[in-house]
């Protein structure tokens, strides 16, 4: 029973416990998610993170600081078994019957340090029960998304898997530049063609390679067999696509643009098919190559070789035009038919000097003969009028017919224009001449550095290898999942 002395003390802590109750408000959210979790651990059942951090600290827990024991869920235990505190006190007016001290109402007897030690003892097991039950959860949680799935990956590398060969070879495209292989040997460097290896890959990993492979050696066939795997067999319904698919798995091309190299790799499920599909391919590149290489060399030739016909079709009509002016004027040279006729008039002008010269010898005679000197005057008449006439045979047209000056003059016209075609023709044959060169530098061609051999025995798969490579991946993905699982749950309870 309270006494009235009892009242202030009381009223003296109030104002402490009106403090406490409002110092946990002043903390953060993370102050009360650590109270929950600590009271939680103590087992309590706050309604929520201030009071729970109001229950630690009138427990004279710091929530922050202070971590909780199995001596703090013990002492919690006995204050939960120990003597009840803080009874309601009461009042002066209540009739309460008289009873001896003895009898007064004190609660259950306090606990012994035997009992506290079995309150203990039994806290201990329980939580080594609760580890046990958890590591018992990892465990199979481990088995379930683990080793399990690894058992399976290896069980299947192991025992299911159809062996495969793999066929490696390595190429590498050049060009015939003689200048170019010169100046980078100079430098000391190695230019790779790195555009025409590129165009080759890409060619080798195309679904047009792949098809034509398919026409020629059955590809489609060869992965549609009854003893190969489920997992590695294409239907037998297979499409295009699966084909391709299949067939970018089995073919793979790499390009090392450093060094200017094609490494290509064919996988199959017997030697002599994988070597066959390596040779196939190989030669579909030098094909492919070859192509290149006339389109280049075409391109060059096609405008040389059109002027260089152009320019000999313009010659050969040129020397039909000086053969029909010759036929058709009767003239092979006129530069002879000129010489020739200024030959003549020139003996002819010489004969008529020298009668001139008789005549005028005659005339200054005292008694000169007459008779004589009319048979020169006549003679050296005769002479000019033939010198006259051939002189304008020489320079006009008589009876129809062409002057000799016109006649040279079309076959000086016409043998300029075969001379000047002539020379069109030899500059045309000299840039084809450079076409050509400049064409032969720009062949391109396949160079095999690393021959394809067929092997003697299975590289795929990889047993040991893939099944760790398993293990490491079904691993770092459960150690994934518990994290975000783990972080999750975290914020959902907070």
């Amino acid at each position: 029973m309270t006494t009235p002395a009892d009242k202030p003390s009381d009223n003296a802590t109030k104002p402490e416990t009106e403090a406490a109750a409002d110092a946990p408000q002043q903390r953060g959210p993370h102050y009360f998610r650590v109270a929950m979790r600590k009271a939680k651990r103590l087992g309590l059942e706050p309604a929520d993170g201030k009071e729970a951090a109001k229950m630690l600290e009138d427990r004279g827990i710091d929530v922050m600081k202070e971590q909780i024991t199995v001596m703090h869920v013990a002492q919690e235990a006995e204050n939960a078994n120990g003597p009840q505190k803080n009874l309601p006190a009461t009042s002066a007016g209540d009739k309460l019957p008289a009873t001896s001290t003895d009898e007064k109402q004190v609660g259950p007897a306090p606990m012994t340090e035997a009992e506290r030690m079995r309150e203990i003892a039994k806290i201990k097991r329980g939580m080594i029960r609760r580890r046990r039950m958890r590591l018992a959860l990892l465990m199979i949680r481990l088995c379930f998304f683990v080793a399990l799935p690894t058992f399976l990956s290896g069980y299947y590398y192991y025992v299911v898997a159809t062996p495969m060969y793999v066929v490696e070879s390595q190429m590498s495209v050049q060009r015939a530049d003689p200048a170019t292989a010169a100046s980078a040997g100079a430098l000391g460097l190695s230019l790779p063609n790195t555009e025409d290896s590129t165009v080759v890959q890409g060619y080798l990993n195309s679904r047009e390679a792949m098809q034509r492979l398919n026409r020629e050696y059955g590809f489609l066939a060869h992965f549609q067999q009854s003893f190969i795997d489920d997992i590695q067999r294409l239907p037998a319904n297979a499409t295009l696509e699966d084909g391709y698919e299949a067939y970018l798995k089995a073919i793979e091309i790499g390009y090392d643009p450093t060094i200017g190299v094609i490494k290509m790799t064919v996988r199959a499920f017997d030697a002599e098919t994988a070597l066959t599909y390596a040779r196939t391919l190989i030669a579909y590149a030098e094909e492919r190559v070859d192509e290149m290489s006339q389109r280049v060399r075409d391109d060059q030739m096609r405008g040389a070789q059109a002027s260089y016909e152009a320019a000999e079709l313009a010659l050969l009509a040129a020397q039909q035009n000086v053969l029909d002016l010759q036929e058709q004027r009767g003239i092979l040279s006129p530069d002879a038919e000129i010489q020739a006729t200024m030959a003549v008039i020139n003996n002819l002008s010489m004969q008529v000097e020298q009668n001139r010269l008789d005549l005028a010898e005659i005339n200054a005679n005292a008694s000169p003969n007459s008779s004589r000197a009319t048979v020169l005057s006549d003679e050296i008449a005769r002479l000019e009028a033939r010198i006259a006439e051939l002189r304008q045979t020489m320079t006009t047209s008589a009876d129809g017919g062409m002057s000799l000056a016109r006649i040279s003059g079309e076959l000086r016209i016409a043998e300029t224009e075969l001379q000047t075609r002539g020379l069109i023709l030899q500059a045309t044959l000299e840039n084809l001449e450079s076409a050509r060169v400049q064409a032969d530098r720009q062949v391109r061609y396949l160079n095999l550095a690393v021959a394809p051999v067929a092997p003697d025995v299975t590289t795929y798969p990889r047993k040991l290898e893939n099944t760790l490579l398993a293990l490491i991946v079904f691993f770092g993905l459960y150690i994934f999942l518990s994290l975000t699982v783990s972080i999750l749950r975290e914020q959902v309870n907070a």
